[in-house]
């Protein structure tokens, strides 16, 4: 299905229900620049660190398709874990996973408060910027915590630039890049005053300043357009 959503006045914030859930995969594709390109870096480098009978843990697993994708690619045993709070966005990834008649686990769980089990990957899509600030820290120690060693979290987030102008112009980049995928600005408008107070991002530096102070022995960029970036942090 196509996304359609904001192409009405909105009546609330952003949330991840039924209605998102049903186009959440076009949405994707047409509102995060360069996103399957990024998700083919962040398959490369899962199953790089990933072992055999390891375990991955997918934070904000939405509708399964990393899961799915990996799953695909994987030549030994492994777990593959998905993390949502979102009933709607599991259920449209059960329906995903059984068509391709896959073993792939989905739990409907807040990750904030989740007991995981030891793991050789943890990947996180744009979820982490929907996590209050100090909240997002703790997690982020807890997903180091929980890594073997020589293990990788590998995650994506929307970024914001400290110089007021170059971040105007990002945010004008981004837009025009909408616009190109066919939103109207009056959908783009209602996305940004739904996303108002829900969407809290950082800036590159500070989120591997955030990953550093976690434990993480180094953290990098490993893909960017603009304001959209994929970072790999590695556990030494």
């Amino acid at each position: 299905m196509n996304d359609e959503i904001f192409s009405k006045p909105i009546k609330k914030q952003f949330e991840f229900d039924d209605e998102v859930a049903a186009v959440f995969d076009d949405m994707l594709s047409r509102s995060v620049p360069f996103y399957k390109e990024a998700q083919r870096i962040t398959e490369f480098f899962a199953l790089k660190y990933l072992k055999e009978n390891g375990r991955l843990y997918d934070l904000g697993s939405s509708t399964a398709s990393l899961l799915i994708n990996l799953q695909k690619k994987l030549s030994f045993p492994a777990t593959l874990t998905g993390l949502d709070n979102s009933k709607a966005m599991l259920e449209q990834a059960q329906k995903k996973i059984n068509a391709y008649g896959m073993q792939i686990e989905l739990q409907e769980a807040d990750i904030l408060t989740y007991d995981y089990e030891q793991a050789d990957v943890f990947v996180s899509n744009y979820t982490l910027q929907f996590i209050r600030p100090l909240v997002r820290e703790e997690l982020v120690k807890k997903i180091y915590e929980a890594l073997n060693e020589e293990g990788v979290f590998i995650f994506s987030e929307k970024l914001i630039s400290h110089d007021k102008r170059l971040n105007k112009e990002l945010i004008e980049l981004y837009y025009d890049f909408k616009k190109a995928q066919g939103y109207s600005e009056f959908e783009i408008m209602q996305k940004r005053e739904a996303l108002e107070n829900v969407l809290v991002p950082y800036s590159e530096e500070e989120n591997i300043a955030m990953a550093k102070k976690a434990g993480f022995a180094h953290c990098e960029v490993i893909f960017r357009w603009a304001n959209f970036a994929t970072f790999i942090a590695l556990k030494k």
